[in-house]
């Protein structure tokens, strides 16, 4: 610790001291049990923290002896009432011969990229337009009522349960970017409002957990297609993924799978089981493991809700049946938007950069259109959503042209594809993995 003793009596962290600290001193303290963040220069205890953090216990560790100052501004809209909670875990501050920036992170970027932050807020890119969100949630209950009505009316033959699986599908693809929005805290004024809306969101109409989705998103967009710390990057070894990984599972003779053929079986293990299979099961084990009570019952809600609906009119079986042919195409939907932007993006290990540049090595947008915009729920803007999480996504537009121009002014690459040429890029991705993986797997 450096010399700052004396200021014990100015201000009192944790565990009743106050002093000055070297990057070097904070990067000691990583480990769970005994982590240190440094925000705007001050030096913060958060190893207790963690287990009660909002936005989930890992995000926070991944930032353990580093500067989170722009991660902390990115996630939080109430920057004022985050610091009041924040006052009890701080310890102190960094040196003042102590640069703001921890790793060498260029310190003009990370000014500019503030400043652009306050452009953006004055110019009320971060206000929300609530007739949007309050149509978008109009046409997503539209489309239920539409299915029902057909199956009342029209009865359940093929044609017209093909029809009403695609409008349920619909609805429901659309109410998980609505979800997004909740979650993000995008929507509401208050953080309060925008949890409890989402947890009605996910739960109610799409039957899944809050408390799951906040875990598990806020940790991809905290360290994005970073290894160990972003879990959408975690392929539970059905795939090798980016230039690195596929190379360190062929030096160590790794193989679980043909990875070489990855970009063919993943038509038939990737888009059509992750939210059928996958997501399904994680979602109610880690409500159960974790006592999500609360998420639970909206869940459930959902599926009362369903089954008291369909199963008058197609029986318990080919309700079930139905109900999964929904979540088979919204799989696809979900994972095609999803992975897109990520996958065919730099994935490796973490690198310390600072904020924009970070993001945009690992997203890239969408050209926009109409179709585009609601397809992706917005998120064909990807890389504004990474840089600008809480900003309401229906001024994501109006924010483009002002990062585009900082990435030029700096060299880092902003990257946009058409949708086609993005979905492509996926398999393309893919397949360039699984030739790293068999070279070093036959040759290394």
């Amino acid at each position: 610790m450096g010399g700052g003793g004396q200021q014990t009596d100015r201000i009192t962290g944790t565990n009743g001291r106050f002093g000055t600290y070297t990057w070097e001193e904070v990067q000691k303290h990583t480990k769970f049990g005994d982590q240190w963040i440094v925000v705007e220069r001050k030096v913060y205890n958060v190893s207790q923290w963690v287990k009660r953090h909002p936005g989930g216990l890992r995000i926070i560790g991944h930032y353990a002896g580093e500067d989170a100052t722009e991660a902390f501004t990115a996630f939080h809209p109430d920057l004022q009432l985050v610091r009041k909670y924040m006052k009890p875990l701080l310890i102190g501050e960094l040196e003042a011969s102590e640069p703001s920036q921890d790793c060498q992170k260029n310190a003009a970027l990370v000014e500019d990229f503030r400043a652009l932050r306050e452009h953006l807020e004055a110019e009320g890119c971060f206000k929300t337009q609530p007739l949007f969100f309050i149509l978008h949630l109009g046409h997503i209950l539209l489309l239920e009522a539409i299915a029902l009505m057909l199956v009342w009316c029209f009865g359940t033959g093929w044609i017209n349960t093909a029809i009403v699986a695609v409008l349920m599908a619909t609805a429901q693809s659309q109410a998980g970017w609505l979800q997004h929005d909740f979650g993000h805290l995008s929507v509401c004024k208050t953080s309060r409002w925008n949890h409890l809306v989402h947890k009605f969101v996910i739960g109610h109409l799409k039957g899944a957990s809050a408390g799951w989705w906040n875990h598990r998103h806020f940790q991809h967009h905290a360290k994005p297609n970073v290894f160990k710390k972003d879990p959408d990057v975690n392929m539970l070894n059905a795939f090798v993924v980016g230039k690195v990984q596929p190379v360190e599972y062929g030096v160590k003779k790794i193989k679980h799978l043909p990875y070489n053929h990855q970009h063919k079986y993943f038509f038939f293990i990737g888009p059509p089981l992750l939210i059928p299979v996958y997501f399904q099961f994680q979602i109610f084990h880690n409500m159960i493991l974790h006592g999500l009570w609360v998420d639970l019952a909206w869940c459930i809600s959902y599926y009362v809700r369903y089954f008291l609906c369909y199963t008058q009119f197609y029986g318990v079986f080919w309700a079930v049946i139905l109900f999964n042919f929904v979540r088979f195409m919204e799989s696809h939907w979900f994972v095609w938007v999803t992975q897109m932007s990520h996958i065919p993006m730099n994935i490796d290990y973490e690198k310390h950069q600072d904020w924009l540049s970070m993001q945009l090595v690992a997203t890239c947008n969408i050209e926009q259109s109409p179709f585009n915009d609601w397809f992706s729920g917005h998120l064909n803007f990807q890389i504004e959503h990474h840089l600008f999480p809480t900003m309401p996504r229906h001024n994501y537009w109006r924010a483009a042209p002002h990062a585009r121009a900082l990435c030029d002014k700096y060299g880092v690459k902003y990257q946009e594809k058409t949708l086609y040429g993005a979905f492509a890029d996926i398999i393309r991705s893919l397949e360039k993995s699984g030739e790293l993986w068999l070279d070093a797997y036959l040759n290394k």
